[in-house]
């Protein structure tokens, strides 16, 4: 912990947040964490307490029932338990419902939101589940406390036996007591317990006449309790019966016991868990009550407070801005009596000390609060007119102190420094009192009267004026803090408006000196200055935002864009897709009837057949050739001619290609286009850019290149019979054959001998083979058939 003590943090009123922070507890455990919070300085340290913070606030934002109910502190239980202790119903309820919060917790917090709060889905990780206990003691205790008959077949027998027993007891007893025999000797007519026994009320002077055991007398002796000898025997069943009964809830008691003490080391750390747990979800409240943020920390001594308010402050609250450890170390503050400079003091300090102990700051964002090793504080509780030479010396008593203790990473707050005592000699002493601070690079705050310091603080390098601003015209202060300006008496402007005449006011300003009044007229050009730049700034502020403003809605404007453009891109590609697949469909079905026709009909109607089905492929070519240039732009204008060798751009592949052949009687070319050589209409060729990129710019052209690229020289069916090896050969050479690729190797093995000959017998007929021989020794020898295609 820092080096704050608890008087320290009571002058800054740290003491009520940690109540409040207390209140917001579910638990005794929470408030207990909450009671003994205090600040530190490792930075890391309160980073992570600060984190933890925003997300349980994050979570009560989007989830705000967290399951913190039933969450007791079972510790001295559980630590009863592994020492052997048997442990009372009542605690074993208490351990039951904190280890069904424990798993509530648990489920709530790792669930699937759990990825947005990192360090909540850790400690979530952290908290046991202990099924197999919760179970056992909600089936062997009851809600009231009280061990349940189904715990045991034993005590479930003998509460079945004593129930029974009990019923014929008072049925006997009931008649006796009814019998006008037996009643006019009674006191009252009912029956009732005396030590466990089933009794009577006799009249004394009657006591012979009911014939029993005496168990009790009234306090008047007019009544003694008779345990008729009828239900002696049944009573001493029932005693029996009661002891029977008691034993067997010890033996429940002691098994549930046990089960506890087995689990009770990993028990008592989801405890603690839980406890921090709850603490951190009461930060995340408080930090919700007060509307305050997330504040930066540093360990480099910069202090930024953006609208900061005191948390403890009801009503209209004036908020406070405030910087140090940037341009100036020493802030001295100057102005009225209650014009706020002490709520400036505490903010400063309670805000600070907040941040170190990992709690929100009510302050606006953009507030960078910086952790110090010490906090120092001076600061009267009352604030009296006349100020006593004791007053005087406790407040320098404690100024000694702090001078001795203080250092680099020390924050000081004093207020009004250097009263109580002749005001010459108290500025001279403030003075000296900051200069020194100043030198031992320590941050200081501190409000004073004197117009000395005033100067001081001008001419002083790391020392800056500040005041608290008062309206003249109201005679009242606005609790606004203003930098870089030192505050004015005001005790003119007020006497004035308060009815002081005129020339008693003037003559009063004559007996300043020169000084008093060049002070007063470089204040007023101060003010006019900071008015001036005060006005400027908002101005730029304004501009800025504006600017900012417009820059956003521009990149919402791009953004918007970036995703229609990326819509549309992914609709395209998934229309060619689709425009792609049904042509490969189209173009196997038209490939499988060639095949049929080749194998049932004359060789006449084979080629009649064959260029009937290759015009109709031509057709449904075109058709797809004309929906991918409504996809992809033309990279040139159309070409009416070309010559062989002719560069042309194919958009149907999105690929430059070069001429083979002239155009024929229908207008068809030949052109190689990579490793694929294709027939196209001279109506599709366009002029060939100087470069066309081709990566990404056409998915039809992707496969089909890519086809050819993958595409591999083998065909291995072993294994196969020769009607499947047929359609798989069949497939592979029309594939080869599309690809350019010349020659490929079929293997079929060696075996018997039988689809190598099918196989053959197959080639010597096919359309597209120009020759076939068996494979050379590297090749796969007889197990290989290669295969040369035509060009």
């Amino acid at each position: 912990m820092v080096g704050l003590n608890e008087r320290t943090l009571q002058k800054l009123e740290f003491d009520q947040i940690r109540e409040r922070l207390a209140g917001l507890c579910a638990s005794a455990l929470g408030k207990e964490r909450a009671l003994s919070l205090g600040p530190v300085n490792r930075l890391w340290q309160v980073q992570e307490r600060l984190a933890e913070t925003t997300e349980a606030k994050e979570i009560l934002r989007l989830r705000p029932a967290v399951p913190l109910g039933g969450i007791h502190d079972i510790r001295p239980v559980l630590r009863k338990a592994a020492v052997g202790g048997i442990l009372e119903p009542a605690e074993l309820l208490r351990v039951a419902e904190t280890l069904q919060a424990s798993r509530r917790l648990r489920g709530f917090l790792t669930g699937e939101a759990a990825k947005a709060t990192p360090l909540l889905a850790a400690l979530g990780e952290a908290l046991g589940t202990y099924p197999a206990v919760e179970q056992a003691i909600a089936r062997c205790i009851t809600a009231e406390a009280v061990v349940a008959d189904q715990a045991s077949s034993t005590l479930l027998r003998v509460r079945r036996a004593i129930k029974a027993l009990q019923n014929r007891m008072r049925e006997k007893m009931e008649a006796m007591v009814r019998n006008p025999d037996v009643q006019r000797y009674l006191q009252d007519a009912l029956v009732t317990m005396r030590g466990d026994r089933y009794v009577i009320p006799v009249r004394q002077e009657y006591r012979h006449q009911v014939p029993g055991l005496i168990h009790d007398q009234s306090a008047s002796g007019a009544t003694v309790f008779v345990e008729p000898l009828a239900v002696v025997e049944m009573n001493n069943e029932f005693k029996r019966l009661a002891a029977v009964e008691k034993e067997e809830v010890i033996k429940v008691l002691q098994a549930l016991s046990a089960l506890v003490a087995g689990d009770a080391g990993d028990m008592e750390t989801s405890v603690e868990v839980l406890a921090r747990l709850d603490f951190i979800f009461a930060k995340a409240k408080l930090s919700g009550a007060m509307d305050a943020g997330l504040p930066v920390v540093n360990n480099h001594g910069r202090l930024m407070i953006r609208s900061g308010r005191h948390p403890l402050l009801t009503g209209k609250v004036v908020p406070v801005t405030i910087e140090l450890g940037k341009d100036f170390d020493l802030l001295v503050i100057t102005g009225p009596n209650t014009g706020g400079k002490t709520v400036t003091l505490k903010t400063v300090g309670l805000l600070t000390v907040m941040a170190m102990a990992g709690l929100h700051v009510p302050a606006e964002n953009g507030t960078e609060l910086p952790l110090f090793e010490q906090i120092f504080v001076d600061i009267g509780d009352e604030q009296s007119i006349e100020q006593s030479l004791s007053t005087f010396s406790g407040h320098m008593t404690n100024i000694v102190r702090i001078i001795n203790q203080a250092g680099p990473a020390s924050l000081v707050l004093m207020d009004e420094l250097g009263a109580g005592t002749d005001p010459a000699e108290g500025a001279a002493l403030a003075q000296a009192i900051l200069e020194h601070f100043r030198n031992e690079g320590v941050k200081v705050i501190a409000t004073t009267h004197y117009s000395e310091l005033k100067a001081f603080a001008f001419n002083q390098p790391r020392i800056e004026n500040a005041s608290v601003e008062f309206d003249a015209e109201t005679l009242q202060p606005t609790y606004r803090l203003l930098i870089g300006r030192p505050g004015r008496s005001n005790a003119f402007e007020i006497a004035h408006r308060l009815g002081l005449a005129g020339s008693l006011v003037e003559r009063a300003r004559s007996f300043l000196t020169q000084e008093e009044k060049d002070v007063a007229a470089l204040i007023d050009n101060l003010e006019a200055s900071q008015v001036n730049a005060a006005q400027e700034k908002e101005r730029a502020e304004r501009l800025r935002q504006e600017a900012t403003e417009r820059l956003e809605k521009l990149e919402q404007r791009e953004r918007a864009w970036q995703e229609k453009e990326a819509d549309l891109l992914i609709r395209a590609r998934e229309e060619a897709y689709q425009v792609v697949k049904e042509a490969r469909e189209e173009a196997d079905r038209i490939i499988k009837s060639l095949r049929e026709a080749m194998t049932r009909i004359p060789e006449k109607e084979l080629l009649v057949n064959a260029e009937s089905e290759r015009n109709r492929l031509r057709r449904f070519q075109t058709k797809i050739s004309g929906e991918r240039w409504k996809e992809i732009p033309a990279a040139g204008k159309p070409l009416k001619s070309v010559q062989i060798g002719q560069s042309v751009f194919i958009p149907r592949v999105n690929q430059k290609g070069s001429v083979l052949t002239l155009p024929n009687v229908q207008g068809e070319i030949q052109v190689q286009a990579g490793i694929l050589k294709l027939t196209v209409n001279l109506g599709e060729l366009r002029a060939a850019p100087a470069e066309v990129k081709t990566t990404g710019e056409a998915v039809y052209a992707a496969i089909a290149s890519g086809k050819a690229r993958e595409f591999s020289r083998e065909l291995d069916f072993r294994g196969t019979t020769v009607e499947d090896a047929l359609e798989l050969v069949a497939k592979f050479l029309d594939d080869a054959y599309l690809a350019g690729v010349s020659p490929v190797h079929l293997i079929h093995g060696k075996g018997t001998g039988a689809l190598r000959a099918g196989i053959r017998s197959y080639l010597q007929k096919h359309p597209l083979v120009k020759g076939f021989r068996g494979g050379e020794h590297g090749e796969g020898g007889t197990g290989v058939t290669v295969v040369e295609l035509k060009s």
